[in-house]
C-alpha cells in the first residue's frame, strides 16, 4: 500500500475463514484535498497502465482472474471450461476463491463456491459452508448468511461455521446479535480461539466504544485463551485513541513478556503514531527504531510506513535513510514504494529530492503510471508554480508523456494561461 495517509491494516490472517474482521489503524492525518489535486488524482487513476503475466498452458484460474469487473459472471467461463472437456481440480477452484476475496471480488467468488456445491464438484466439509456463508454475508448480508446457517445440518455448525456468522454480525455492527451469538459459542465450546474474542474487539472498536475493548482482552486470559498478536493490537489501539498512555505502554510492555508472541513491525508502528499525534517526538522515534529493527527484508510495506511517519515528524534524513536501506534490503522498489517516498518528499517540501527519486523511478523498469509524477507536479503547482510551471511540464517532456488535456485544472488561478505544451 502506499498512500499519502499511511494505513496499517491489521486482518486476522491466521484464518481464511474469518480474514474478513479487520481493523485499520491510520498512521496520519488525513488533510482535505485541494479541488485541482482531487481532480488529478482523478486522472492518475484513470490512466493506470496495468500488466498481467500469461502463463503458456492455459488454466481455469488464468480464465477467471482477468475478468476484473465485479458484475460480470464468471459461471459461463466454468461452464465452458468443462464443456470444452477439461479437468475441474478442486484445489484450483480454493485458490480461485482465494485470489478473488483477496482482491474483493466477492461476488465472483461466491458465484465459484455455488458452481462448486450445485455441481457437486467436492462435498462441503465445514470449513467450505463457512468459506461460502462469509461470501454470502459480504454480498447479499447477515439476514441471507443466517439463514443459510440455520440450513446447515448440525454437523457442519461447528466453530468454523459459528465463527464465520459471528464474523458476519461483527462486520456489519449487529451488536445484539454478536453478543447473543457469542454467549451460545461459549456454551457450545466454540469460544476457544482467540479469533471469536478478536471479533468482539473489532466489534467494539467499528461502533466507537474503545473503552469496552480491554475488558474483553482480560475476559480472554480469564478464560484462558491466549492472546494473538492482532488481541494486542488492537487493545493498544484502544488506548491510544483515547490518549490512554500509560495503559498503552502497559500493554505492549506485557506482549513484548508474552512467549508466544514474536513482536512485529506493525505493532511498535502503531504506538509511534499515537506518539506522533500527540507531539511525543522522542517517544515516537523509539518506537520507531524498534519497528526497524523488526522489518521483513523481502516486503516493502514496513518500510514505506516508516518513511510515511518520519516524514510526518519533519526527519528528511530518516526518510532518506530507510529509503536507503529498502532499496537495499528489498529485490526491487515497485510503484507503490516510489509513491510512498515521493509522497513523503513532497510533503516535507523537499522537491529537488523528489525530482531525484522520479529519475530513480523512470530508470527502474517499472510499469508506467501517471499517478507518480502527478505526485511531484502537486507540489510544484502548490509551492512554485504558481509564477514557473516550467519544471512541471520537464517532468513529462523528459519521459516522453503529455499531461492530459485538462492540464489547465491543475494549476492555480491565472497561472494555465501561461503554460503552453508543445507535444512532442
Amino acid at each position: 500500500m502506499c498512500l499519502a495517509v499511511s494505513e496499517v491494516s491489521c486482518r486476522l490472517q491466521s484464518n481464511p475463514i474469518q480474514s474478513s474482521s479487520n481493523i485499520t489503524f491510520v498512521l496520519a492525518e488525513k488533510t482535505e484535498r485541494n479541488p485541482s489535486e482531487m481532480i488529478l488524482r482523478r486522472i492518475a487513476v484513470a490512466s493506470r497502465t496495468y500488466y498481467t503475466s500469461r502463463s503458456k498452458k492455459p488454466s481455469l484460474y488464468s480464465r477467471i482472474s482477468p475478468l476484473g469487473n465485479p458484475n460480470t459472471s464468471v459461471v459461463p467461463e466454468l461452464d465452458d471450461w468443462v464443456y470444452k472437456g477439461n479437468k475441474v481440480r478442486v484445489a484450483e477452484l480454493h485458490r480461485i476463491i482465494r485470489d478473488l476475496r483477496k482482491r474483493s471480488r466477492f461476488s465472483q467468488a461466491l458465484q465459484v463456491s455455488e458452481w462448486m456445491y450445485e455441481n457437486g464438484v467436492c462435498v462441503f466439509s465445514p470449513t467450505e459452508h463457512a468459506v461460502h456463508l462469509d461470501l454470502i454475508g459480504k454480498v447479499h448480508g447477515f439476514p441471507s448468511a443466517e439463514s443459510y446457517f440455520n440450513a446447515l445440518k448440525d454437523q457442519h455448525k461447528t466453530d468454523k461455521t459459528y465463527g464465520a456468522l459471528l464474523n458476519c454480525y461483527v462486520r456489519q455492527r449487529q451488536t445484539e446479535k454478536a453478543l447473543s451469538h457469542l454467549r451460545t459459542m461459549k456454551e457450545l465450546g466454540f469460544a476457544s480461539s482467540p479469533l471469536t474474542y478478536n471479533d468482539i474487539m473489532c466489534l467494539y472498536t467499528n461502533i466507537g466504544q474503545h473503552e469496552k475493548v480491554p475488558d474483553v482482552l482480560t475476559e480472554m486470559k480469564e478464560n484462558q485463551v491466549l492472546p494473538d498478536n492482532f488481541s494486542y493490537r488492537i487493545c493498544i489501539n484502544s488506548h491510544g485513541v483515547r490518549s490512554d498512555f500509560g495503559g498503552m505502554e502497559r500493554v505492549l510492555k506485557e506482549m513484548e513478556t508474552q512467549p508466544h508472541i514474536v513482536m512485529d513491525w506493525n505493532t511498535y508502528s502503531i504506538v509511534a503514531n499515537f506518539y506522533i499525534k500527540a507531539g511525543l517526538t522522542s517517544e515516537a522515534v523509539c518506537a520507531l527504531k524498534k519497528s526497524e529493527e523488526r522489518l521483513d527484508n523481502k516486503d516493502g510495506q514496513g518500510y514505506n510506513h516508516l518513511v510515511s511517519l518520519y516524514a510526518r515528524l519533519g526527519l528528511k534524513n530518516e526518510v532518506m535513510r530507510i529509503w536507503d536501506l529498502e532499496k537495499s534490503a528489498c529485490k526491487r522498489c515497485i510503484n507503490r514504494d516510489f509513491t510512498t517516498m515521493l509522497e513523503s518528499l513532497v510533503k516535507l517540501g523537499e522537491l529537488h529530492e523528489a525530482e531525484k527519486i522520479l529519475k530513480e523511478w523512470e530508470s527502474s523498469g517499472n510499469c508506467y503510471d501517471f499517478g507518480i509524477p502527478s505526485i511531484v507536479v502537486i507540489g510544484y503547482s502548490q509551492k512554485v508554480c504558481t509564477r514557473k510551471p516550467k519544471p512541471c511540464l520537464k517532468i513529462y517532456r523528459r519521459m516522453e508523456r503529455s499531461p492530459p488535456q485538462t492540464v489547465g485544472l491543475w494549476w492555480p488561478v491565472g497561472t494555465c494561461a501561461r503554460v503552453r505544451w508543445r507535444r512532442r
